[in-house]
């Protein structure tokens, strides 16, 4: 389908936003929205399937199918864009999914994390429709500095993997209603869902942030967070777990669910409201590891900080914003987007690049 390059003309944009139990699809006619749904995962279903790549099948089917009851035909769009996944470092931007990207993206590597199946889903898509397939802002987005990275553990290095398309949207739509520029200010933004990451956020450029795949941070409603390292060490070698094992239940089944058996923010606050105690102390210090990093970030910027940003799914809690913003209200004024911009952040990066406003990227 030949692109028209006028800013007047309108495009229609599929998007694909997998998460580790939902795959969220949504079409834009330029930046209206024209059909949104969250499509829900048993994570046993999942499982069945194998490895992340192995859903592919199951997830696209879904899709199609969500497409298909909203009446909406391939044929009509001009566009997929997908989550981007742990590919290899990047810079910001809007990339077309070639073929290296593609390999990268089914890779061992890749297959740790969900995301990878947006770009994987998009590109299949669009080349069945005969059309160009992006990722946008993917969670490899590098702009570290170089005293960030080191670890106190030569060969090991602080990775820059983090919600990196949400948090720049909002961190963007947050400078909107301050009346400013992204680019002129400095933030930090915790993005607070099944893992959270929160960045600093200097000039447009997001100067360090916790790899919450990686254990860094606090724990959070599905993984541990930060643990004690020689905790750790002694539980590989302990024999009672395989090395998948300990990878699942650092980044699946730890955090909240581990202490109260449900990664659902909502429940842990009806055991609250029931008088329970336990899941009271567990909110409580998640949202207290959470303030922490906060303040780490607040040394990144070195005490210069214009806005707090909370976003995510967990952003919904007043009861746990607000334990955040009772120990960090003094550093900045705490702003609140619950929920995330990712899928209108997926389109308005393809858009951009069919109106000819900005060219890809090549990976």
């Amino acid at each position: 389908m030949a692109n028209n390059t006028q800013d007047n003309a309108r495009f229609r944009i599929l998007v694909i936003n997998p998460g580790s139990t939902s795959t969220k699809v949504a079409v834009y006619e330029n930046e209206e929205e024209i059909m949104v749904e969250t499509i829900r995962h048993l994570r046993s279903e999942l499982d069945a399937q194998g490895g992340v790549s192995s859903q592919r099948k199951l997830r696209t089917q879904c899709v199609m199918q969500a497409l298909k009851d909203h009446g909406i035909a391939m044929e009509s769009l001009h566009a997929v864009a997908g989550r981007g996944g742990l590919v290899n470092p990047i810079d910001s931007g809007t990339y077309e999914i070639n073929d290296h990207m593609l390999a990268d993206l089914l890779s061992a590597t890749a297959e740790v994390h969900a995301s990878a199946l947006g770009g994987i889903m998009a590109h299949q898509l669009a080349q069945d429709a005969g059309i160009p397939a992006y990722v946008v802002d993917p969670i490899v987005v590098d702009e570290l500095e170089q005293v960030a990275k080191l670890t106190g553990f030569p060969g090991i290095e602080r990775r820059s993997i983090f919600h990196a398309l949400n948090q720049k949207a909002v961190a963007r739509r947050c400078a909107d209603d301050m009346g400013t520029h992204y680019e002129d200010g400095r933030y930090i933004v915790a993005h607070m869902g099944g893992g959270i990451t929160i960045g600093a956020h200097r000039y447009g450029r997001v100067i360090d942030v916790n790899d919450a795949l990686a254990g860094e941070g606090p724990f959070s409603p599905e993984r541990c967070g930060q643990v004690p390292a020689l905790g750790i060490i002694e539980l590989c070698f302990s024999g009672a777990y395989t090395k998948q094992e300990m990878i699942d239940m650092m980044t699946k089944t730890g955090g909240m669910y581990a202490y109260l058996g449900t990664n659902d923010l909502r429940k842990c606050e009806k055991l609250i409201k029931e008088g329970d105690e336990y899941a009271a102390l567990v909110l409580e210090s998640m949202a207290y590891q959470v303030s922490k990093e906060i303040g780490a970030m607040v040394a990144a910027l070195e005490g210069r900080v214009d806005a707090i940003i909370l976003t995510g799914g967990l952003a919904y809690s007043t009861r746990f914003t607000g334990c955040i913003k009772q120990r960090t209200s003094l550093i900045a004024p705490v702003k609140i987007y619950p929920g995330e911009d990712e899928m209108l952040a997926l389109a308005q990066g393809a858009l951009r690049v069919l109106q000819g406003r900005e060219r890809a990227l090549e990976y």
